[in-house]
């Protein structure tokens, strides 16, 4: 058998993330289902949650940190076992828009409390001695499209943490006031998981077969 004969390469399966949000809600808001309708078509979002705006143009970046607890043997020069005792996930985004959501997350405050002065419109937020851990929902929701539609791409925190705050820079190069933010995802005891992967559209459904994903019959 020839390579040609042997290899499966298919362009129509190479997705980019053309445009993409991230969303956050209270975490008192009920958690997310499914994204989509039985059309592929989004459903919106339950009331409560709020899209951040504007993201630098590189999007999200998501990692993954595992960490290994292995076992040395005698006459071994591998590990004899492994075993997983972390495993998390952080989603990092730079927003640039300044808006409630965007201040409230970068300065850790609580957002019912931010409040404009009456009759000056200023606001003001004095760092906390002590800032408190507060949990969120997120969603990043990323789009792509291809001859039968939009295609989309879902990763779901039920519990998330803003973690790491980026360098605020301002100036006046090409670059906006921004909060750069990194979160990371903790488990959800009420629905069991701290981290959920979506795929959906219609434009995804018809490349199912293409992709080796067999659709379940009910």
């Amino acid at each position: 058998m020839s390579y040609a004969a042997l290899q499966d390469k298919k362009a129509e399966l190479i997705r980019k993330a053309l445009d993409g949000s991230a969303f956050v809600a209270p975490i008192s808001v009920p958690t997310l289902g499914a994204l989509t309708t039985t059309g592929g078509e989004l459903l919106a979002l339950p009331a409560g949650w709020a899209d951040l705006g504007h993201l630098s143009s590189d999007g999200a970046s998501f990692a993954r940190e595992i960490e290994v607890s292995k076992v040395k043997s005698l006459g071994s020069t591998e590990s004899t076992r492994e075993d997983i005792i972390s495993d998390v996930i952080t989603m990092a985004i730079t927003a640039q828009e300044t808006r409630l959501h965007t201040i409230g997350l970068y300065t850790q405050a609580d957002l019912a409390a931010i409040k404009a002065t009456a009759g000056t419109g200023e606001v003001a937020i004095a760092k906390s001695d002590r800032p408190k851990p507060r949990d969120y929902r997120l969603l990043g929701l990323f789009v792509d499209e291809n001859e039968y539609g939009e295609i989309y791409f879902g990763r779901y925190m039920p519990k998330a943490r803003a973690t790491d705050l980026g360098e605020q820079k301002m100036g006046e190069g090409d670059e906006p006031i921004s909060y750069p933010m990194t979160f990371t995802g903790y488990k959800d005891t009420a629905v069991g998981f701290s981290h959920r992967w979506h795929w959906g559209g219609p434009g995804w459904r018809p490349l199912l077969a293409s992709m080796g994903i067999e659709e379940a019959t009910t």
